[in-house]
């Protein structure tokens, strides 16, 4: 009994230690994004690793979302006689929803896991340690410009996500299924405000701080060599995953 209660206080202490030191690292992080120097190649450069180079995935991904929400809502507000209602319930789940989340997921999994086998091998490789000695703060230089880029990337990509998903929830609603097409895009306008887009990109701007954040944070910890590499790697994708799940309810909760 004494063994099993010494393990859960170990664990538990691990935990703990763990938010603890994500809490420095974050705030630490917060100060140097809008503290000099600035560097401006940097952050270019990631806006262009996280955003540009995840345009094809995100195009994908809410192309198909759209359609496939509206296929299934179809054949349930058929047994209603409310097929109409189909383009509002695509507008309203890409906005809120499904946009944000599922674009935040898919960066998470292309660029998440990057910064942190990037940053873990900086640290095996004792390159960090270099950027000390070279009075080179690593925070400064590693975390701040791919926090930025993630805030402002993501909205910019889940704007993309939800504009395609109600393309692609359009094409497959009027074109294959046959829905009035002056019905689907005036229940759209009727039941989607601006507000709900708004809400969306905020949210979105919350995922993309944490998926950046989370993998510079795994990344920055490694240890244990090319194993530790890859095991932080994962563990960046898995956590970043989780907290933007667990980020979406709350933020869900205070808005809508």
């Amino acid at each position: 009994m004494r063994r099993f209660l010494n393990a859960v206080g170990l664990g538990i202490n691990r935990i703990i230690s763990e938010m603890g030191r994500m809490m420095i690292l974050f705030i630490e992080s917060i100060f140097w994004v809008f503290a000099p120097p600035y560097r401006f190649f940097l952050v270019i450069k990631q806006l262009e690793f996280v955003g540009v180079k995840s345009t094809v995935v995100v195009i994908i991904t809410g192309l198909f979302t759209g359609g496939v929400l509206a296929l299934q809502t179809y054949y349930g507000f058929k047994m209603f006689s409310a097929e109409s209602l189909v383009g509002a319930t695509v507008g309203l789940s890409m906005t809120r929803e499904l946009g944000p989340v599922l674009t935040s997921l898919m960066v998470t999994g292309r660029a998440g896991s990057a910064m942190a086998a990037e940053i873990g091998t900086m640290r095996v490789t004792e390159q960090i340690d270099a950027l000390s000695v070279l009075a080179v703060n690593p925070v400064e230089y590693l975390f701040a410009p791919r926090l930025i880029a993630g805030v402002i990337m993501l909205p910019i990509l889940t704007a993309i996500s939800d504009f395609l998903g109600i393309v692609g929830g359009y094409f497959v609603g009027v074109v294959l299924l046959g829905i009035s097409s002056g019905a689907y895009i005036n229940k759209l306008i009727q039941y989607v405000d601006l507000s709900d887009l708004y809400n969306g990109l905020i949210k979105a701007a919350c995922f993309g701080l944490i998926l950046a954040f989370v993998g510079c944070y795994k990344g920055f910890t490694t240890s244990g060599g090319a194993e530790g590499v890859g095991r932080a790697t994962t563990q960046a994708v898995v956590l970043a995953s989780a907290m933007i799940l667990i980020a979406d309810y709350f933020l869900t909760a205070l808005m809508f």
